[in-house]
């Protein structure tokens, strides 16, 4: 191999051979001195030569990759050809130094650095910031360094994770502010920086030119052309390994600062350099080997090098304005029938691009040099070239970056950029990884062209906009298809194809987002808007996207596929049409701008008409199809919006004619039909993504650029149009035509009759919002914003992200309304409440959230607008139900109310002519008519459209004509209109016009025509007929019979009209008359015939009769006016705002009366007439049938609510007595405990059969208990102060001094020095991995429980929880367990033969206790043989035993041994007993009242453990208990043997434990006086080891003053009760061993400034004792049912004391308490003192050190805590996020942290995998046995782990608006929520995560 390289070095190789060893080096460094010396003479053509030949060795192309390409496998893994590669960059980098070191030169370089500009370049992933306040453009973006060291306090900024890399913007002022630099880029350095010395940088000159060269070189050498077969990434990604290092060191180049990047810009720019070295022109064969590569790599490309002949590349910027005219779009249709046989799938790309016919632009040089010619000058362009051709790898893409700094750099590489903008799209439509592509692509760009000076130069001189249009255009041309919307055969018109890939995955996004990007300055825009050529090229490139993704509408069967393209096209319609026009209209605010609104509108109308020919639309809609997507329609709609609202245009002026509005308003109505369409299910076979593209329509995100322009385009249209045509339209278009009619049956012949009603409620609706929404018609910003805002907040509470989230902000980020701007909280604090966030505990977390104030509700609820912005039906209802709670709250209104009517907002007078609509006669028709149905009870109407029609009378009679003339409209004049059913069009007259007859079309089957037979003779000659029935009426009424009506004649002859009035070209248009077949009845249809109908009613006779119907009693309507004549000139009266359909119909006459005096005369009028009651209705059969049937629901109905309310109170009281894990306060003792004393047996109810009995051995009751593994109890400290979580590298947290450090030490101690066996029952052990029983209370039998378990196992779905590890939920409340415990046979609260005080002595009951405890098994002797009570005994022991792990079980030396179970028993009680104590707080001052919530299952856990215990015999000569009652003799001889390790002295033991283990041993159940005698006498010995404590605490003078004072009083009578005399004598006892001697030592552990008083010294030994007190004082709670004692903390002990019946009853209170009085030796105190001292002095003569360490005990453990966690959570993310892992040494990709231990852990890091256990499952078993609490840095969320299951808890971080901020999406400052913590916390020491969390999984130990 090494000779292979030395071969292909070629040339003379004695740099190489025959230097010594380290020899290269130095070398190097001569040779690089030498030519810089020479160099620098003034002469230096010698020098420069010598330089070239080294450089031409040295950078030789050919060399290293030649191996890679010849496939020797060595190559790849850095053999030879690396060796030379890194010897080449050696020679760079000692060239560049000119012999001196290369990190002295970097130093030097840097010095002159004038780095006013940051430019830290990232790639994605990096946490960067962005501020809002500071920022001009809106993609500016901080490093965290300069964000930090920058002013932010009280700016609008945020954290955000960088998607495509980014670059800091820190000191550049075109992007952001200068108050917002960071302090480093504040000082303008360049002016302090000195000049560049020549000769520093003299060398980089002439070898970086080279350098880069070789680099290019090796590009074109590794590029092959990909083979159509071979996928190509692979060989790629190998070139570019192998470049790597060279990439790097270019990359620590430009990080050396301005000065080595201003040489390098002028390498990378030089023309001449590049010219002279590449063009391959030299003798050199390898160099024109490698130009000819390139010229393969650019044709393949399909680009054309020209000649240099013919330049017309980028360089000269063409005169004028760009000519890009299209040839319309019929030529561009024909070339595109080809399209779909271009094969897209070709890797080559130079066929597929021969192939592909596209839109010919008509200027085809200029088309072709942008998307074709390409000419490399310069280095620069041809290393953009490769990084293109590569797909951008990140290094290059980060060289390039770096040097952005250089402003000539900067220039040079956009100009570059957009030279090659082309070819990147080009590149990016063939590459397999677009998405990493695209980002790489804008993370170039988009440093590029947020900078409005760089965006106007380039746009100027380059083309820019040419280049994107065209760009865009080429690239949409690829995937275009031809329309079907309308006429399907002959449509011209083509749509892109949302199945492509190309839209599909978005791969247009880098492209858009530039011109979006661009668009957003205003000296680019006004180019734009001024380019004619430019405005038809992009209006064409709009029309692509009109009517794209049509759908169809399923008649038949269920679409078999439902297609997800509607993602595609929405995103494509707001990416590519919507956001660039939000752009441009951000830049025509004001009246100057005036030109360019006209510029836009022109083309865009021109645009359409070539639409509509294209697709031969006239005047029909296809029926049911319907496209969302009209983005020209829309733009129209905004310009004209814009136009009239900020520039003080004329609206007429950019109208069309008639004809073409009339062609406008249709595809905008017929997507508003289809909404009401699906909302009625009538598209249900289309599956649900036709209910997707509805909902997206209206989605926040897209109505303002989707739904509310195309309102607009409609409401513009109304009120230019004639309104006749406008109504028939709308119902025409909604299909309800045939259902307004008078006639009681109706034949629909489009419509099923189910669907109906939800049409006509759409159509009522539609007008509605038409005619009261005023979003683009005259209201500001800020009204809007408000408007939007209470819709939102009315159909439910928002937190702040979620309102933001949903009022739609202009989507163009420098347009007015900013999310989070001043309006926006201004606004919000103005319309809502804040409610911060409660905590149940238990319940779950919540957010703060917003809620309306009540004059909201009051005045501001509008229902009109919360239609319009609902995604989902269901929150209209829901702002319903709560305007209606808030009206019964505030008193203001009982029942159900009906929306409100909503004053508007005064019209802009360019569109008054809306308000036609409601005088024009087709609408009065439709309201009578509907009015008339609903009064005679016609099916298929509803409340809703009542109360629409309601609401469109109220808007006519506010909205009434101004020209009317009151009453002078004489009604019999010429003004007769044609059809005789109303005079005249104005609202306010035709509300009291009487219409006598109506002639109907009925079916024959009608009811009306049986009643009325004369209607059948002469249907023809109206009159005559008339004349013959009722002559007296038409004379006092001028009217006739109301003619058969038809809406779509009405709209078919307005449409003729209209035409034949437009201008006389539109002659060719007109067809005849067009009468589609449809409205002719199909023969199936029953046959229509026409009737008469007798009406006699007015408008306003209809409104006081349904007051009638509507409140059920007759004459209920009387005019308010007839009391109080006032009320008529009252503007607003309040009691008419809400209320129901009466109070709209008071409201609505109230209205008409004011308006009008004839109205009121006629109103009084029709009150006067007593309306004759109407008569009962006949019920037919089937009509009872249904109303039978109603009342049958209505009954089963009620019973339902009965029993549901039954259900609701027992479930009530249930969760009242069982759920204490919520309230703590309200405790209900189990039932267990309330049985009465006399009571024999206590008796259990099973909650799974129902049954109650006592528990007995065959079949026995259990209670419902969760085991689990706990390690609470180790985490106390000494210190009441939380440690805090580090924050930083200094701060660390040790667990020395945790309880289960302090107890593990004390155990090692002891097995060091004593006897195994004997340690084992000195000590408790569970602090860590401690076993905890908890109950609910419940109990059931055994045997009930297996089958429960059974059906669990056969039970497939299982919500988290493994029946296999015998989990299951309690079957009456769901609490989790996992265990039942067997209920001990017999009373549980022992009955009153136990609790008599006995008058036995002392004495005897110490016998009676060694007796009883020598007896084995002295339990009953059934149980000792196999009963089922037994073996459930057992196996519950089995349960408790493996629900901790292994090491925390066995501590002893020898495995298996029997003192292991034995310790293992009792410290199981121990655990729970001290919990249990930790739930109380720490003390038993509560007494019993707040037991902290938990129902105790001690009682029965202590029947099993006694069960076992006594399965144990201790040897009676080790029983301790004789060694506290009796004096031993042959002591000594015990100790002498040597052989044996001596057993744990007596001193030494733990008390409790001794405690736990003599009950234990007793045969149960227990006597109280036994209880006692062994408490008295554990209490004596307790006392002894304070007094030893303390006198090691004391100083030596301490002692010897504390020994003189008692032995005075030792012979006093109470001497065995004085603190001192015993404390002097145990003293004395101990000071015969070496215990006090090492005076040295002692020195600095022990010694304790405190001066002893008696006071203190009696404090020291109460609280030694304490610990002791509480778990005895507990423990006889449990067993005897007896009392806690409430008390205050002070006088805690004595209480205890007396409570226990250490105290004698008799005892006073005068003088101070003093603990000795409490002592009751068994023997004389001071032999039996001696007797304990000796054993300890035995020990200490040996090992005095640790006999003092282990006469210490640390007993006053503080309540254990949570780590502390900082205020702002910022500082935990900063250190965390990139702190790297101590056992992997990586930065984690999901970093976590224990919040117990403060232990660094990386979530699902498989580096840190231990045998398949992830870190945190494993940190969970060592740090909390099983139980985690893990803080995820990325997420700021909170997960607990629990055995085998996980569940996310929430965060404890809110920001300031309390909520959370998952993953940290929206990176707002956090803040800790103290009581969230407190909660936390609180459910980690009771134990309950289980119980209060429900969202649990199993994590497979992969977390």
């Amino acid at each position: 191999m090494a000779a292979a390289a030395a071969a292909a070095v070629g040339g003379p190789q004695a740099a190489q051979s025959e230097v010594p060893e380290q020899g290269p080096a130095l070398d190097k460094a001569a040779t690089a001195a030498h030519l810089k010396a020479a160099l620098s003479r003034p002469d230096n053509r010698a020098g420069a030569e010598e330089l070239q030949a080294l450089l031409e060795r040295v950078l030789n192309a050919e060399r290293p990759l030649a191996g890679a390409a010849g496939g020797e496998e060595a190559a790849g893994g850095g053999g030879g050809p690396g060796a030379a590669e890194e010897d080449a960059l050696e020679w760079c980098k000692c060239l560049l130094a000119g012999g001196g070191g290369y990190d002295e030169f970097c130093a030097a370089v840097r010095a002159y650095d004038p780095a006013a500009l940051c430019g830290l370049v990232w790639t994605a992933n990096f946490v960067a910031y962005r501020c809002r306040t500071c920022g001009i453009s809106p993609c500016m973006s901080l490093c965290a360094e300069c964000f930090h060291q920058g002013d932010h306090t009280g700016h609008d900024f945020n954290m955000f994770r960088s998607q495509a890399g980014g670059a800091c913007d820190c000191g550049d002022s075109n992007v952001m502010r200068e108050s917002g630099f960071c302090r480093r880029h504040q000082i303008k350095s360049s002016s302090n920086i000195p000049c560049v010395p020549k000769d520093l940088l003299m060398m980089s000159e002439f070898v970086l030119p080279r350098f880069i060269f070789c680099l290019i070189q090796y590009l074109r050498e590794g590029y092959n052309e990909p083979a159509a077969d071979v996928p190509s990434e692979k060989d790629l990604n190998k070139v570019l390994q192998l470049l790597e290092p060279q990439i790097s060191f270019l990359e620590d180049l430009t990080k050396m600062g301005g000065a080595m990047r201003s040489v390098l810009t002028q390498v990378l720019t030089n023309q001449q350099n590049y010219k002279d070295l590449t063009s391959g022109l030299g003798e050199n064969a390898c160099a024109k080997k490698s130009h000819e590569k390139y010229l393969i790599a650019l044709k393949s490309s399909g680009l054309t090098y020209p000649e240099d002949k013919l330049v017309y590349g980028m360089q000269e910027p063409s005169a004028g304005t760009s000519t890009l005219l299209v040839q319309g779009l019929t030529g561009a249709s024909g070339a595109l029938g080809q399209v779909e046989s271009s094969d897209e799938e070709d890797q080559d790309g130079s066929q597929g691009l021969g192939k592909r016919k596209r839109v010919k632009l008509s200027s085809g040089t200029k088309d072709q040099s942008i998307m074709d010619v390409l000419k490399h000058k310069s280095f620069l362009e041809e290393l953009l070239f490769w990084t293109i051709k590569y797909e951008f790898p990140q290094k290059m893409v980060t060289f390039l970056l770096n040097m952005l700094p250089d402003q000539e750099y900067k220039v040079a590489f956009t100009k570059t950029f957009v030279q090659h903008y082309a070819f990147i799209m080009k590149t990016l439509k063939k590459s397999h990884e677009s998405d990493t592509m695209s980002n790489r692509i804008v993370h170039i760009s988009v440093q590029l062209f947020s900078n409005e000076e760089l965006a106007r130069q380039v746009t100027e001189e380059c083309q820019l906009l040419d280049i994107m249009v065209t760009v865009l255009l080429y690239m949409m041309e690829s995937c275009l298809i031809k329309s079907e919307l309308q006429d399907e055969e002959n449509s011209l018109h083509v749509v892109v194809n949302c199945g492509e890939a190309l839209l599909k995955n978005n791969t247009y996004w880098p492209l858009v987002s530039d011109f979006i990007n661009i668009l957003s300055h205003q000296s680019v825009a006004k180019r734009f808007l001024e380019d004619h050529g430019l405005l038809v090229t992009w209006m064409n490139f709009v029309s692509f996207f009109q009517g794209m993704n049509l759908n169809k509408r399923e008649l038949n069967e269920h679409v078999e596929f439902e297609s997800q393209t509607y993602y595609a096209a929405f995103a494509a319609e707001l990416e590519a049409c919507a956001q660039p026009m939000w752009g441009l209209l951000s830049h025509c605010k004001v009246r100057e701008t005036q030109e360019y609104t006209r510029n836009v509108v022109r083309y865009c109308l021109e645009a359409l008409q070539d639409w509509f020919d294209a697709i031969n639309f006239v005047d029909e809609p296809a029926p049911n199809q319907v496209s969302f997507h009209l983005p020209l329609h829309r733009y129209y709609a905004m310009f004209l919006s814009k136009a009239v609202k900020c520039q003080e245009l004329d609206l007429d002026s950019l109208l069309p004619d008639q004809e073409m509005l009339m062609k406008l308003m249709i595809h905008p109505l017929q997507i508003q039909a289809s909404l009401a369409e699906i909302h009625s299910n009538m598209w249900v076979r289309n599956g649900l993504q036709i209910k997707g593209q509805a909902m997206t329509y209206v989605q926040s995100h897209f109505c303002n650029s989707m739904i509310d322009p195309d309102i607009y385009l409609l409401q513009v249209c109304a009120s230019r149009l004639d309104p006749d045509y406008f109504i028939s339209s709308v119902f025409e278009r909604f299909k309800v035509v045939d259902l307004l009619t008078m006639a009681s049956q109706h034949h629909n012949t489009i419509l099923d009759v189910e669907h109906e009603r939800s049409m006509l409620e759409g159509a009522l609706t539609f007008l509605v919002i038409l005619l009261s929404l005023r979003l683009h018609l005259g209201m500001s910003d800020d009204e809007i914003l408000r408007a939007e805002m209470v819709a939102q907040l009315c159909m439910n509470d928002r937190t702040h992200s979620s309102l933001l989230d949903l009022i739609p902000e202009n989507p163009n980020p420098k347009s007015g309304i900013i999310p989070g701007s001043y309006s926006f909280e201004s606004v919000l604090s103005a319309v809502a409440d804040f409610k911060a966030p409660v905590f149940e505990p238990g319940g779950s977390m919540q957010q703060g959230m917003y809620t309306p104030k009540a004059e909201v509700w009051d005045q501001e609820f509008d229902p009109v607008m919360v239609i319009l912005r609902t995604v989902y039906r269901r929150d209209v209802q829901s702002a319903m139900d709560r305007y209606t709670a808030f009206l019964k709250q505030s008193g203001k209104f009982p029942g159900n109310p009906w929306p409100p009517y909503k004053k508007r907002t005064p019209l802009h007078p360019s569109y008054k002519g809306l308000m036609r609509l409601l005088h024009c006669k087709t609408l009065h028709i439709v309201l009578f008519t509907l009015l008339y149905k609903i009064l005679m009870d016609h099916q298929n109407l509803s409340e809703h459209v009542l109360c629409m029609v309601l609401y469109l009378i109220e808007l006519g009679l506010e909205n009434s004509a101004e020209d009317d003339s009151e009453e002078e409209v004489s009604m019999g004049g010429p003004e007769r209109c044609h059809d005789s059913w109303f005079p005249g069009s104005n609202l306010v007259s035709n509300m009291r016009h009487f219409i006598n007859y109506v002639r109907v079309r009925v079916p024959e089957t009608a009811p009306e025509l049986k009643r009325d037979s004369l209607a059948g003779t002469s249907s023809d000659d109206l009159g005559s007929l008339q004349n013959s029935r009722r002559p007296k009426v038409l004379q006092r009424e001028n009217s006739g019979t109301a003619q058969v009506f038809s809406l779509v004649a009405e709209r078919r002859k307005k449409f003729q009209e209209i035409i034949n009035r437009s201008s006389s070209e539109a002659n060719q248009v007109i067809r005849p008359p067009y009468t589609p077949k449809k409205w002719s009845a199909p023969g199936s249809a029953p046959q229509l015939t026409t009737a008469i109908l007798e009406i006699k009613e007015s408008i306003l006779s209809l409104l006081i009769k349904l007051h009638h119907k509507l409140s059920g009693k007759q004459n209920s309507y009387y005019p308010p006016w007839l009391d109080d004549i006032e009320i008529l000139i009252q503007p607003e009266i309040p009691k008419y705002n809400h209320g129901d359909g009466i109070t709209a119909v008071e409201r609505i006459l109230l209205k008409a009366a004011m308006q009008s005096r004839m109205n009121k005369r006629i109103i009084e009028e029709i009150c006067r007439k007593v309306t004759p009651p109407v008569p009962p209705k006949k019920i037919t059969a089937a009509e009872k049938k249904t109303l039978d049937k109603e009342e049958r629901r209505q009954k089963a109905r009620e019973r339902q609510q009965k029993l549901l309310a039954e259900f609701a109170s027992r479930q009530k009281s249930f969760m009242e007595t069982a759920m204490d894990v919520d309230s703590p306060e309200n405790e209900i003792p189990m039932e267990i405990a309330t049985a009465e004393p006399q009571v024999s047996e206590a008796v259990y109810d099973c909650v799974i059969c129902g049954q109650s009995g006592p528990s007995s051995e065959d079949r026995p009751a259990g209670l419902v208990v969760l085991l689990q593994a706990s390690s609470v109890l180790g985490q106390c400290r000494d210190n009441a102060e939380p440690k805090k979580l580090p924050i930083t590298e200094e701060e660390q947290i040790f667990p020395w001094d945790t309880c289960a450090a302090v107890h593990d030490v004390r155990l090692s101690l002891l097995q060091r020095y004593f006897k195994d066996s004997s340690c084992l029952l000195a000590v408790s052990i569970g602090w860590e991995g401690g076993v905890y029983v908890q109950t609910c209370g419940h109990t059931l039998h055994i045997d009930c429980h297996k089958s429960y378990m059974e059906s669990l196992r056969n039970d497939q779905v299982l919500q988290g929880f493994s029946v296999d590890k015998g989990e299951f939920t309690c079957p009456l409340c769901r609490q989790f367990a996992n265990s039942v415990l067997p209920c001990y046979p017999g009373s549980n609260v022992e009955s009153n033969l136990w609790q008599r005080p006995s008058n036995k002595s002392t004495q005897d009951l110490i016998k009676e206790v060694e007796e009883l405890q020598g007896r084995p098994g002295a339990f009953p002797v059934s149980i000792s043989s196999e009963t089922n009570l037994s073996k459930e005994m057992e196996s519950v022991m089995k349960d408790i035993k493996n629900t901790t792990q292994k090491k925390y079980r066995d501590y002893s030396k020898t495995p298996g041994s029997p003192d292991n179970d034995f310790l293992f028993m009792y410290s199981v009680a121990r655990t729970n007993l001290e919990l249990e104590l930790i739930h109380r707080g720490g003390s038993l001052c509560s007494g019993g009242a707040s037991t902290a919530g938990k129902r105790s299952c001690l009682n029965q856990l202590f029947h099993v453990l006694a069960l076992h215990m006594r399965l144990y015999t201790i040897d009676s000569e080790y029983n301790p208990w004789k060694k506290l009652t009796q004096l031993v003799e042959d002591m000594n001889s015990q100790l002498g043997n040597e052989e044996q390790q001596p057993e744990v002295p007596i001193l030494y033991h733990d008390v409790t434990s001794l405690l736990l283990i003599q009950i234990l041993m007793m045969p149960q159940p227990l006597r109280k006086e036994h209880f006692s005698c062994i408490v008295k006498v554990l209490f004596t010995l307790l006392y002894t080891q304070a007094l030893a404590a303390l006198s090691v605490k004391g100083s030596e003078e301490d002692r010897s003053a504390w020994k003189h004072a008692g032995a005075l009083r030792k012979n006093t009578c109470d001497a065995e009760k004085s603190c001192e005399v015993l404390l002097s004598f145990v003293i004395s006892e101990l000071s015969k061993g070496k215990l006090y001697c090492e005076e040295g030592t002692q020195e600095c552990a022990m010694v304790s400034p405190i001066a002893w008083s008696p006071e203190s010294m009696e404090k020291y030994i109460q609280a030694f004792c304490l610990p002791f007190l509480r778990i005895s004082s507990l423990l006889q709670h449990h067993l005897f049912g007896e009392d806690l004692p409430s008390c205050q903390e002070e006088e805690e002990f004595s209480v205890l004391a007396s409570c226990l019946g250490l105290l004698p009853t008799f005892y006073q209170t005068d003088h101070p308490f003093l603990s000795a009085s409490c002592l009751d030796w068994p023997v004389t105190a001071l032999d039996i003192i001696t007797q304990w001292c000796s054993e300890i002095r035995s020990f200490t003569e040996r090992h005095a050190e640790q006999g003092k360490a282990l006469l210490i005990q640390e007993s006053r453990w503080k309540l254990p805590h949570l780590l502390q966690l900082p205020e702002n959570y910022n500082t935990i993310f900063q250190y965390y996020h990139r702190k790297t892992c101590s056992v992997c040494t990586k930065v984690p990709k999901d970093p976590a942290v224990c919040l117990v231990c403060g232990t660094f852990v990386c979530l699902k890091g498989l580096c840190c995998k231990q045998q398949s256990y992830c870190e945190c499952v494993l940190h969970s078993q060592n740090c909390g046995a099983g139980t985690g609490i893990f803080l995820l840095i990325n997420a700021s969320v909170i997960i607990i782990i629990r055995g085998h299951r996980f569940c996310l808890w929430g965060s404890v971080y809110l920001d300031a608006h309390g909520e959370e901020d998952r993953d940290l999406r929206r990176g707002k400052p956090l803040y800790i929520c103290e009581e969230r913590y407190r909660v936390l916390e609180q459910q980690w020491i009771s134990h309950t995560f289980d119980h209060i969390n429900k969202r649990w999984g199993p994590h497979y130990n992969g977390l």
